[in-house]
């Protein structure tokens, strides 16, 4: 995706299901399509195939397994791909992974034509990640997320040494970063300090006025 990509996360809040979650594509597309700055969503599993269908943003699954075949209650990634994603989250805080699984998963990916964003937790694995060559390495220290407390102001110095190390291990890689976003002046910090976007999920999700917050959050970019 173009920089800067803004990803909203569902994650399995009830405010991420059903008509609720339609309000929030139908928010994306459009401040996606007036301001031109990229806004892709991570909506349930049972969402994927729909939201493909009638939204015009960039959908990316929550999870995906390295596997196919009899392997009941699993999420492959060509089935992700099949639905109409571009990719796929992996190895969020809330859905660990083993080293060996997060390399397999992003394999995975690839092999399917999927974007990998891999989630990390702090600057060595942010470092280990990107040795995989995923699409983007996504740095959320933990300790903030759902915090309201963005690391954009927080710790920024995780912000920018993420992104010093995961590009001296791999240029290509974008970063972004994630945990207490919340608004533009959040947004547009990352940016300064060498992120290629955020990843959010209950500022937008859980908001009374989900446009309203899209539309603050790329108000400065």
């Amino acid at each position: 995706m173009s920089s800067p990509l803004i990803l909203v996360n569902f994650k399995s809040y009830r405010e991420g299901a059903g008509n609720s979650a339609g309000q929030i594509g139908s928010a994306a597309e459009l401040v996606m399509q007036e301001s031109g700055v990229t806004i892709g969503v991570a909506p349930q599993f049972v969402e994927l195939h729909p939201f493909c269908r009638h939204y015009e943003i960039p959908v990316y699954a929550q999870h995906i397994d390295a596997v196919e075949g009899a392997f009941t209650g699993r999420i492959p990634a060509f089935t992700v791909r099949a639905a109409g994603c571009v990719g796929s989250l992996i190895n969020h805080s809330e859905r660990r992974l083993t080293i060996a699984e997060i390399e397999a998963c992003v394999e995975a990916a690839k092999f399917n034509h999927l974007e990998s964003v891999v989630c990390t937790n702090n600057v060595g694995v942010s470092a280990a990640a990107a040795a995989f060559s995923p699409t983007y390495v996504a740095v959320e220290p933990p300790e903030l997320i759902g915090s309201g407390i963005s690391v954009a102001k927080a710790d920024p110095d995780i912000i920018r040494n993420s992104v010093a190390a995961v590009k001296r291990i791999s240029p290509e890689v974008k970063v972004l970063c994630g945990a207490g976003i919340q608004s533009g002046e959040c947004v547009k910090t990352a940016v300064d300090l060498g992120a290629d976007g955020v990843l959010l999920a209950s500022s937008v999700v859980k908001a009374k006025d989900p446009e309203e917050v899209l539309r603050n959050l790329v108000s400065l970019l």
